[in-house]
Order: structure tokens, then C-alpha cells, then sequence
């Protein structure tokens, strides 16, 4: 059975974790509804999570995988990130990489006015 997953970190292509998706197949870049915060986890990878108010569009990515691949994702995943639901701009809702909010904001830095890891990684070269 394909399972689809809609990724914004280190999952992404041309980053760290990103062969762990190496048979899946890539969907295409898309964007959330701008109901999310994102966080930088020790600058090691994002975490974000719904909010009621006070939220942006997150950039990302789209992967088609069989239950084998996904379960090769999960398991290389860091500590806390979760599978979820995540509704994107269209209007759809997908599976996705969340945090627990409470953790993100008792002591990470909220890099939710990037709207994208790729960005806010770029701003600390």
C-alpha cells in the first residue's frame, strides 16, 4: 500500500536525511496553509506543529512510498517528530513530520518568519 508524506526538513532532497527516501518516489514541492510555526531543534532540524492563530505557510516537499520506505523514515527520524495530519494550501490534508509544540517553544528558536528550513539555514551561512 503507497503511503504519502509531506516533508519540510532534513528529509527534503540535497539534505542530511534525505536517502532515507531514496525509493520513494517525489511528488513535487508544496506548501502549507499558514496554520503552522516552525521551529529550528538545535539547528540539527525543523519542528513544526498546527496553531489556532499566529501561523504561516511552511515550504516543502511531497513523497509517494511503499509501507517498507516509510517505515525506513520513521525509524531514522530524530527524538519527538511524529506523523500527523498537515493540511496544505490546496486545501487537502496529507500525512506529515510534526513536534510537540511544548517542547518547540520551552527552548527552541522559532524560525516561523522563514517559512522554510532550507531558508533559515541559509541565513546562518
Amino acid at each position: 500500500m503507497a503511503f504519502e508524506l509531506f516533508v519540510n526538513g532534513t528529509l527534503m532532497r540535497g539534505l542530511a536525511l534525505h536517502e532515507n527516501l531514496q525509493d520513494a518516489e517525489f511528488m513535487g514541492e508544496f506548501t502549507t496553509t499558514p496554520t503552522y510555526r516552525l521551529y529550528s531543534i538545535g539547528d540539527v532540524h525543523p519542528g513544526m506543529f498546527a496553531v489556532e492563530a499566529g501561523g504561516v505557510a511552511v515550504a516543502g516537499e511531497m513523497y509517494r512510498m511503499s509501507d517498507e520506505t516509510w517505515k525506513q523514515v520513521e525509524d531514522g527520524e530524530p527524538p519527538n517528530l511524529y506523523c500527523g495530519p498537515v493540511t496544505l494550501d490546496d486545501g487537502s490534508t496529507v500525512n506529515g513530520i510534526l513536534f510537540p509544540q511544548d517542547i518547540a517553544e520551552k527552548s527552541h528558536l522559532d524560525i516561523s518568519d522563514f517559512g522554510d528550513w532550507r531558508a533559515y539555514m541559509a541565513s546562518k551561512k
